[in-house]
C-alpha cells in the first residue's frame, strides 16, 4: 500500500498533460483534465528505493524489460515529464549525482566504441543514406531527412568561409560524409579522425573507391594524439563524449590544431540551464561516460583558452527534434529486424533512447549549439556580417 502512496504521488506531480496510469493490480487512475495523451502500465511493483536512487535509470531498465508499457505518444510523455518542474527527472527531491566518469584515452576508446561500433548494419537500418548521426538542418519544412544532413555539412563548411586549397580535420568524423564534401565540393585537403573500428574501416574503403587518397584522410586515434595544424577544424557531437573533467582540454585542442586567424566550427548538444550534464539510463546504456555541457560551460572554457574567440551561436533545438523524430520514423519501419538480429530488449532501449531524446529536445531540456570560434582577433578573416554564410548556403544549395 505505501508502494502505491508513493507511486500516486509522483505521478501527481511529474506530468503536464493528462495521462492514465493502470497499477499491477488492475488500479486504473487519471491524472489531468481531458483526454490522456498514453496510458502508463506498471506490470509489476518497481522498489522506490530505486526511482529515489536513480529515476531514470530505474524507469529506463523497468521500460527495456517490459515491466512498464507505454500506450498513446511515448515522445509526448517523456516530453510533458521534462516540462514539470516537479516531476521525478526534475525535481530535486529524486535528484542523485552519478560518479566522476574517467576519461583517459584508453576509456574514451572503449566508450566510443560501445556506441558506434554495434555495427554499420545497425546504423544503416534506420539512417539516411549519407550516415550522418547528429543534428540535420531543415532549411525548408518540406527537406527530407537526406537534404537535411547535406544542408548541415553545407551550412558548417559554408561557416568557416574556406578557400580552394586549405585543409580541414574533423575531430569525430563518423561516417566520413562532412570530410568527402569538404574535399570535393569546397576542394579542402581533409583529415577525420575516429575512435569508431567500424567508422574508421568504412571511411577507408571509401577513399580508395572514390580515389581520393590525396585530399582525403582518416586516422584511427584519439585527438589529443594529433600535432598537425589546419586552416579550419570542425567538431559534430563529439564534445558530449569527452567528459566534464575534459572539457577545457578538447577546447585546447581545438586551438592547437588551429593555425592563427584559422576558424573552427563545434556542433554540440548543449544546455541552456543549469543543471546536471548526466543521465543515469543514457549513461549506462547508451552514451558510457557521457556529459552534457551548458552554453556557460563551454564559453567559459572558450575564454579560457587564451587564444579562441566566439564569431557566431546557433542554436538548433528544433532541429534536433526533427532529426529524432524522423529517426524514429526509419526505426519503427526496421522493428522487426533489429529485434530479429538484436533482441527485443534492445529493441526498446533504442526506441526509448530515440524518443526520450526528442521529447527533452522538445520541452527545451536541452539544446544543440553551433559555436563558430576563430584563432586571433575575432572575424579577422571573416567577412563583416553574416550574410555570406547564407549567400553560401544558397549557391550550395541550402535553401
Amino acid at each position: 500500500m505505501l508502494d502505491k502512496t508513493i507511486y500516486k504521488q509522483i505521478f501527481k506531480s511529474s506530468f503536464n498533460a493528462p495521462i492514465d496510469v493502470e497499477f499491477w493490480d488492475g488500479e486504473k487512475v487519471s491524472y489531468g483534465d481531458g483526454d490522456a495523451i498514453a496510458t502508463i502500465i506498471l506490470h509489476e511493483i518497481i522498489p522506490i528505493k530505486d526511482i529515489m536512487a536513480h529515476a531514470s535509470l530505474t524507469f529506463g531498465e523497468a521500460y527495456m524489460d517490459g515491466k512498464i508499457e507505454i500506450q498513446g505518444d511515448l515522445q509526448k510523455l517523456v516530453s510533458t515529464i521534462y516540462s514539470s518542474q516537479e516531476s521525478f527527472l526534475n525535481g530535486s527531491k529524486f535528484a542523485k549525482l552519478i560518479p566522476k566518469q574517467s576519461h583517459s584515452e584508453k576509456t574514451s576508446k572503449a566508450d566510443v566504441q560501445s556506441h558506434y561500433d554495434i555495427g554499420n548494419d545497425f546504423y544503416e537500418m534506420w539512417l539516411d543514406p549519407t550516415m550522418t548521426y547528429s543534428c540535420a538542418y531543415f532549411a525548408d519544412e518540406k527537406d527530407s531527412l537526406e537534404d537535411a544532413q547535406w544542408n548541415k555539412v553545407r551550412h558548417i563548411l559554408n561557416k568557416l568561409h574556406p578557400q580552394s586549397g586549405e585543409t580541414l580535420l574533423d575531430i569525430g568524423c563518423g561516417w566520413g560524409t562532412l570530410i568527402f564534401t569538404a574535399a570535393k565540393e569546397y576542394n579542402l585537403e581533409a583529415t577525420g579522425v575516429t575512435l569508431s573500428q567500424q567508422q574508421y574501416d568504412f571511411v577507408s574503403e571509401k577513399i580508395k573507391a572514390e580515389g581520393l587518397e590525396d585530399r582525403v584522410h582518416v586516422y584511427l586515434k584519439d585527438y589529443r594524439e594529433l600535432e598537425q595544424t589546419y586552416d579550419h577544424v570542425t567538431s559534430v557531437g563529439m564534445f558530449e563524449h569527452v567528459g566534464k573533467e575534459n572539457l577545457q582540454e578538447y577546447f585546447m585542442q581545438v586551438s592547437n590544431r588551429l593555425v592563427d586567424n584559422g576558424t573552427a566550427l563545434i556542433h554540440g548538444i548543449t544546455g541552456q540551464h543549469d543543471g546536471a550534464g548526466v543521465d543515469a539510463w543514457i549513461n549506462k546504456y547508451i552514451f558510457p561516460g557521457g556529459y552534457i555541457p551548458n552554453i556557460a560551460e563551454n564559453i567559459n572554457h572558450i575564454m579560457h583558452t587564451g587564444s579562441l574567440q566566439v564569431d557566431d551561436i546557433e542554436p538548433l533545438r528544433r532541429h534536433y527534434q526533427r532529426t529524432l523524430e524522423m529517426w524514429t520514423q526509419n526505426f519503427h519501419k526496421v522493428d522487426e529486424e533489429v529485434i530479429s538480429a538484436y533482441g527485443e530488449r534492445f529493441y526498446r532501449m533504442w526506441d526509448l533512447y530515440l524518443q526520450a531524446c526528442a521529447a527533452s529536445f522538445e520541452s527545451g531540456n536541452i539544446d544543440v549549439v553551433q559555436y563558430l570560434l576563430t584563432k586571433g582577433p575575432s572575424g579577422t578573416k571573416l567577412p563583416m556580417t553574416r550574410s555570406y554564410i547564407y549567400h553560401a548556403d544558397v549557391a550550395h544549395g541550402v535553401q
